[in-house]
């Protein structure tokens, strides 16, 4: 996980939650006392959800940032220990759950730490091997009992987002910044693809590059379940295009064992995610509060539009 500290930090949310190292060392020393004095330090993280704080040399604390984030916690705590034993790479390992207290309201996690650096600052050096880790990945995750899991964030019709989809096509387009054309042409297309008809399966829902850990070049660990939960899996195929290329991207396909109208649900996923990621975090048309996600949005869309 990155590790450098974040100072000051950025609200990225007008109902983002005051949460900073005075109030974790109270929570770590009111419920958790062994734990006390190891140090608290802020994590860098582009994550929007969460925030990380070291704790001591080998654990990190994850507290929601929003209201609306109590669930993802629980989540994680429960479902992770189950899942990472049939997975082929390092996923978080949740030691304690905390409850609300000194003032926070809501659910918050100790988790081990894991080394490595994110694939946004660190990519792997053999983007081949990445994207066939990658689809092992994913089809490990879809193919485990996905019987009680809660639905993902990114687990129903890819079409439920059309209204944010049109708001940043219209928008980005009016900007300058995108080719509102070709975009609005590669999403109406997704919108005939036919909605996933299978049982839920799991999904990470979040395979951007901030989420995946590399260690001496090589793809190491996934991180942030924040979406993570049961649906269609095509969310998971996004990496095709906000982590690999034109060169890797068949490759990773062919891992995944995507069949064309997954693969196409997964595309639209990929390009959903970069027009509103971009839409709201840009500083075209948004609030300019986080230019390594809208980096990676930007790169997504541009690589969907090239994919033609």
């Amino acid at each position: 996980m990155p590790s450098s500290p974040e100072s000051p930090p950025v609200r990225m949310h007008a109902d983002e939650l005051d949460i900073d190292e005075a109030l974790v060392e109270r929570l770590v020393a009111e419920q958790f006392p062994r734990w006390a004095g190891l140090g608290v330090r802020r994590v860098a993280s582009a994550g929007t959800d969460n925030a990380m704080f070291r704790l001591g040399p080998d654990l990190v604390v994850r507290l929601p940032r929003l209201p609306g984030g109590a669930r993802q916690v629980g989540t994680e705590h429960h479902w992770l220990p189950r899942l990472a034993p049939h997975l082929p790479l390092t996923v978080p390992a949740p030691l304690a759950l905390g409850r609300p207290g000194a003032g926070y309201g809501l659910p918050w996690a100790v988790y081990a730490w894991l080394d490595g650096t994110d694939a946004f600052d660190a990519p792997p050096a053999d983007l081949a091997a990445a994207a066939r880790e990658l689809g092992r990945f994913v089809v490990a995750l879809r193919s485990a009992d996905a019987s009680g899991g809660p639905p993902s964030y990114r687990g129903g019709p890819v079409s439920l987002g059309d209204a944010d989809v049109r708001a940043a096509l219209r928008d980005l387009g009016a900007a300058g910044a995108l080719d509102a054309r070709a975009a609005t042409e590669v999403w109406e297309d997704v919108l005939r693809v036919p909605d996933w008809g299978g049982a839920p399966a799991w999904l990470h829902g979040d395979l951007l590059p901030g989420n995946l850990l590399t260690s001496a070049g090589r793809l190491t660990a996934v991180i942030d379940f924040g979406c993570f939960g049961t649906g269609d899996p095509a969310a998971d195929l996004m990496p095709a295009w906000t982590v690999l290329g034109a060169g890797t991207r068949e490759v990773f396909r062919a891992a995944a064992g995507a069949d064309d109208a997954t693969w196409e649900r997964g595309r639209g996923w990929a390009l959903r995610f970069g027009l509103t990621a971009e839409h709201y975090y840009g500083d075209v048309c948004g609030n300019g509060t986080n230019p390594v996600l809208a980096a990676v949005a930007r790169r997504t869309v541009a690589e969907v539009l090239a994919d033609r």
